[in-house]
């Protein structure tokens, strides 16, 4: 793996890498004093953690399935005379950003977290397209999926992060909330770089904690993992909080949080890779989320590859 560190090395805004292949981790480096242990913002990557949640939240029965309206839970939340369409936004709309309300994240970022109420102010937002239409990539969409978490068990979105996913060895350090005190569903969760790859292995290993114990539904992960919209910026598919992409030939699985946030998952290679960067710059428009793309393609699933090669040679130890 030494090629992979230098050409990590070579990128000025990778902050930590960490590499996991069959459940042993292989790569586990800082850069510029930075450290894997340290909690970093994951930014949008959180957006995977939260469409995490909602899955167990179906496995407990707490929510009916994707298919369920927002308005079983939101109705008290919706405008005074709300556009007819809110009644069929559905919470797989949510998560595969397809909700047709006019986008919280981007430009519109600013304005919406300066809002009084998030929630209110994501339900107010004009359809800008049909419900189940074109991918609209925004925040307040995975926001409204925290307050319908909260909502449906009656505790907060970080105390079942920390009760559902801890078993996994997933932990969150800090989150924001808006002024409701709802956590931000989809940014602003800080977690170190270790625990961040501990989420990605538990998707590798099919919902199991590395001990066995069933955290989370294969089914959920297929359904997650399943393309559903395409961006409009980077034609990348998703699924629910995930972007779908082939990684020199190998079917991969992505969180993105701005910056370049990462966490990948290549199943067939039992490969897990979790990447923090510099949280103050773009990795969209720059460029920098394909030079990742490329390092996982390109020197990271060789590498697993030839290892995996190379063991299976030895045979049984």
């Amino acid at each position: 793996m030494q090629t992979v560190l230098e050409r990590a090395r070579a990128l000025p805004a990778l902050e930590t890498i960490l590499v996991s292949v069959d459940g042993a981790t292989v790569i586990d480096e800082g850069f510029g004093g930075q450290r894997t242990d340290r909690a970093a913002n994951i930014k949008s990557a959180s957006k995977s953690v939260v469409s995490a949640l909602v899955g167990i939240a179906i496995d407990k029965g707490l929510i009916e399935g994707p298919d369920q309206t927002i308005a079983s839970f939101l109705r008290a939340d919706f405008p005074a005379d709300p556009d007819p369409r809110l009644f069929e936004v559905t919470i797989g709309h949510l998560l595969s950003m397809q909700a047709g309300l006019e986008r919280t994240s981007g430009a519109n970022y600013g304005a919406w977290i300066s809002s009084r109420n998030w929630v209110r102010a994501a339900l107010a937002k004009p359809f800008v397209d049909e419900p189940g239409g074109s991918m609209l990539y925004s925040t307040g969409s995975t926001h409204l999926l925290s307050a319908i978490l909260t909502k449906a068990s009656g505790r907060s979105t970080l105390q079942l992060a920390r009760d559902w996913l801890g078993p996994a060895g997933v932990r969150i350090a800090d989150w924001e909330r808006d002024p409701q005190g709802l956590y931000l569903g989809g940014n602003q969760m800080a977690m170190t770089p270790r625990s961040l790859l501990a989420f990605g292995e538990l998707y590798r290993r099919g919902g199991l904690t590395a001990s066995g114990e069933r955290v989370l539904s294969q089914a959920w992960i297929e359904a997650s993992f399943t393309p559903r919209t395409t961006s409009r910026f980077h034609a990348g598919r998703y699924g629910y909080g995930w972007f779908v992409e082939s990684f020199a030939g190998h079917p991969g699985y992505y969180g993105w949080g701005y910056g370049g946030q990462m966490i990948y998952v290549v199943p067939d290679l039992a490969l897990t890779v979790a990447i923090t960067s510099d949280e103050t710059q773009p990795s969209g428009r720059s460029g920098y989320v394909q030079d990742l793309h490329r390092l996982v393609s390109e020197t990271i699933v060789p590498a697993a590859i030839a290892g995996r090669t190379a063991a299976e040679a030895r045979g049984p130890s």
